[in-house]
């Protein structure tokens, strides 16, 4: 939140007359009570005469394109004459008499915009009337010039402090559980405690903020019948109505400057008069236009599909969880977000309806990020709004008005919603002490906790208090947190930090093992790392076109999405992969070879964990429903592929990624966790998104853990990625899980290598031929390869070539051609009756 210092020291001042801090000190006493200051700036400098104005006369310009006034002004002696000053303007805002902010030549504005006489428009301007951008108070060019009060100065008067130029404003970071702090309320509150000063709450005497309530007519009667509809979760809603208010009359300065260094622009009277409230107090309030309200007023859900436009002019689709505000004409307000065109203030509104009302949390953040409209009301009723500050909130408003605008305050008013009573939270008094190692007496407890709002009873036996948080916090459920209210403000410095001596370990688990494993494995291949985000598209399987009853079908879904486009947890990792690997491609990388190691979540069961009481322990049943409502969530490892494998250059031509290096990435994996992998042809019919025939199952100990392969090319086209795009994925958790103990044996025999090429069918896989190769060459085989597939018209339509290169040892002796040509020919004759296989010469 942004907010001047002045500010703050004005509305603390009131209690402790003469309290004032450097900035360095001040950020220092945010910090002090747990709110980190995202920086602090003083207001640009201004140099040079910059003095207080009188417009005397103004001479409308004519013959251009835009609008132009040749002012005579007032400032005093300031000029070194005591005449009148000529200045041309384009601004309308102002009129004879009023009382500007003059730059004299050599003063410089902030910007290096350095003023100094010259010819415009056909007449000499000596100097320029300052708006608030021009001075620095604001980002953005206002709609005119600075107007004054007569009684602020004479003309001539230095304007600096009269502006308030000599200021500094800070940016304090409000965490999302302390929403009470997003107001000059909440944070001077904090101050006095930071600086253990006296804290009079402007909600209970406005006077601390400059406020007469007193004019305020006691509520009686009602305004409108409001209906309040239990589904909204509204728990208050309040009205009270100022009428004959003058349409023209602006915000004074003063309310216009603390809006702008808040970050707020000035609109109108009552608009300004709202969001000043809001940042006094905390409470959010909306300005209606009374002759535009047609009957009585209903809270209720919109209907989805419902229209409305919202005060920025845009026209939004409405979801049944949004909450609206309507009258007989339609929907006035999206509810908590921001409020409509229908009912807004113009330039000639006289009866106005000020609204404050406390909104769902839970409610009003869905419907802000459902519409990504995040506006300062939705912001703070997100976070929690005070609800027994309606009432103030709406007289305070009311008799703001009346002092800037005139009219007259009615005396009814409509308040619908209890207000409901906090509960009372019991803590032992040694509570805190325990948790910080740091003694505190029970007055230091109890004074820290009255602080904060919270009424405190002992009880009888003084071991207990029985402490009731204020309205207006909402996060304090339990006495941990009230602990950590009396830590906070006792000084979070002043714990002792004693690091605990680490308990001796046993290193890592053989899971964490395998997993550090086949990292290093897949980047020691040449693979990269990322990190899959865990949500996934809603229509990512149906772009890959799978069935309904797919087990890949079985999403999470999350019910508060950072993305409404990505509400599921994916349970596979290829969605995330294939989407950095079509970002990277977009930003020229168009060789690419990537991995990620990450859990996927797999539903179990229909509908919401069960939600067991927490008066008792809960039971082993309840336990156990609990954990198995959970989703599964398996360790995955996959890769993706596209380009160039191998670059090329001066040793000779590139190599494209294949299929080939999606299957070797799977062993990679295999080794490293200390599995046999087994390779097997996927059905006729495919297991999309995988090509049918290039794509491989991964088998471990009989059971499919994964598959790798080459994309089908409809699923690539669908998103957009290279021809021939390959991947891998394999369940880790499925595999295996063994911590082998390697011993290396050496035997003092070499081996004998023979060559053995078979020609078979072309759908024979090598593997299977490679399996019964293996099994009956006999014990002498040490290990057999395929390195060479040969296809020839000399083979025969439909032959491929399979050579194996059979490795042959004998742990006792030196091995003969003889004994080694017997296991080769044995391996033929094998594979000749399973396959039909005949020896190639």
């Amino acid at each position: 939140m942004l907010i001047a210092q002045s500010w703050v020291t004005k509305l603390l001042g009131y209690s402790n007359p003469g309290w004032n801090v450097s900035a360095e000190e001040l950020d220092s006493g945010y910090v002090r009570v747990g709110f980190e200051t995202e920086g602090y700036a003083a207001i640009p400098e201004t140099t040079g005469p910059l003095v207080i104005g009188r417009v005397e006369s103004i001479e409308e310009l004519t013959g251009f394109k835009k609008p132009i006034r040749h002012c005579m002004v007032n400032v005093g002696d300031a000029n070194g004459t005591g005449e009148l000053q000529s200045i041309v303007c384009g601004a309308r805002n102002f009129v004879e008499g009023s009382t500007v902010v003059v730059s004299l030549p050599g003063t410089v504005l902030p910007g290096n915009f350095a003023i100094a006489t010259r010819e415009t428009y056909g007449r000499m301007s000596a100097g320029m009337i300052c708006s608030a951008a021009e001075l620095g108070l604001a980002d953005k060019q206002n709609s005119g010039i600075i107007t004054l009060d007569p009684s602020v100065g004479e003309p001539g008067t230095d304007a600096r402090p009269i502006v308030g130029l000599l200021d500094t404003v800070f940016d304090v970071n409000i965490t999302p559980d302390r929403g009470y702090a997003l107001s000059a309320r909440g944070l001077t509150r904090e101050l006095a405690s930071a600086f253990n000063l006296t804290f009079t709450d402007p909600a209970q005497d406005p006077k601390v903020a400059g406020i007469d309530v007193s004019g305020v007519p006691a509520a009686e009667g009602s305004l409108i019948d409001v209906t309040l509809e239990p589904s909204t979760k509204a728990r208050r809603f309040g009205l009270r109505k100022v009428s004959g208010i003058d349409p023209k009359a602006e915000s004074p300065f003063w309310m216009q400057r603390e809006l702008m260094l808040c970050g707020q622009r000035p609109v109108n009277a009552a608009t300004d008069v709202t969001n000043y409230v809001m940042l006094l107090l905390g409470q959010p309030m909306h300005a209606f236009d009374a002759d535009k309200v047609a009957g009585n007023l209903v809270v209720r859900n919109a209907t989805q599909g419902e229209k409305f436009e919202t005060l920025d002019h845009v026209k939004r689709e409405l979801n049944a969880e949004d909450v609206v505000i309507c009258d007989d004409n339609g929907i006035s307000s999206l509810a908590g977000v921001m409020g409509g065109t229908v009912s807004e203030i113009s330039e000639e509104t006289t009866n106005v309806y000020f609204e404050a009302a406390t909104w769902d949390q839970i409610t009003t953040a869905r419907t802000s990020r459902r519409h990504k409209l995040s506006s300062e009301a939705s912001r703070r009723f997100e976070r929690g709004v005070d609800p027994a500050i309606v009432e103030v909130a709406l007289d305070v408003a009311c008799a703001l008005l009346v002092e800037i605008a005139g009219g007259t305050i009615e005396s009814g008013r409509t308040l619908v919603g209890e207000l409901e009573t906090m509960p009372t939270i019991t803590m032992r008094v040694e509570r805190p002490s325990e948790m910080a190692g740091v003694a505190y007496s029970r007055e230091t407890v109890i004074s820290r906790l009255e602080e904060v709002g919270c009424s405190v009873a002992v009880s009888e036996c003084g071991g207990k208090l029985e402490v009731t948080p204020p309205t207006w916090r909402p996060d304090l459920g339990e006495s941990a947190d009230l602990v950590e209210e009396v830590l906070r403000l006792e000084g979070l410095e002043s714990i002792p930090s004693i690091v605990p001596s680490a308990p001796v370990g046993r290193g890592l688990t053989p899971a964490q093992k395998r997993r550090r494993a086949i990292g290093h494995a897949l980047a020691y291949n040449g693979y990269l790392e990322i990190l899959p985000t865990p949500f996934i598209r809603q229509d990512t399987f149906d772009t890959w076109g799978l069935d309904a009853d797919d087990e890949r079908r079985k999403v999470v879904t999350v019910q508060n999405p950072l993305d409404a486009d990505y509400a599921v947890l994916g349970t596979t990792l290829l969605p995330s992969m294939l989407e950095a690997l079509s970002r990277n491609i977009a930003r020229g990388q168009t060789s690419l070879s990537l991995f990620g190691l990450q859990q996927v979540a797999i539903k179990r069961g229909e509908g919401s964990s069960p939600m067991p009481s927490v008066k008792q322990r809960p039971s082993a049943e309840e336990v156990q429903a609990v954990l198995d409502s959970l989703p599964e969530q398996p360790l995955h490892v996959a890769t993706v592929g596209t380009g160039l494998a191998e670059f090329e250059g001066p040793w000779g031509t590139g190599r494209e990624y294949t299929y080939a290096d999606a299957v070797e990435s799977a062993r990679v994996v295999a080794r490293a966790a200390g599995v046999e992998l087994e390779l097997a042809n996927t059905d006729e019919s495919g297991y999309l998104p995988w090509h049918p025939g290039r794509c491989a199952q991964l088998i471990v100990d009989g059971a499919v853990v994964g598959h790798a392969g080459e994309l089908h090319p409809q699923v690539i086209e669908r998103l957009g990625l290279p021809a021939r795009t390959c991947a891998m994925e394999l369940d880790v958790t499925a595999l295996p899980l063994t911590e082998p103990a390697p011993a290396p044996v050496l035997s003092a025999f070499p081996t004998l290598k023979q060559d053995l090429a078979l020609v078979v069918d072309e759908a024979t896989p090598a593997e299977s031929v490679r399996k019964v190769i293996a099994e009956a060459a006999g014990e002498l085989l040490e290990k057999v390869e395929l390195f060479d597939v040969y296809r020839s018209e000399t083979l025969g339509e439909g032959k491929k070539s399979l050579a194996f290169a059979l490795t042959f040892r004998a742990k006792d002796r030196t091995l003969t051609d003889d004994e080694c040509s017997e296991g080769r020919l044995a391996a033929a004759d094998a594979a000749a009756a399973k396959f039909g296989a005949t020896m190639r010469a």
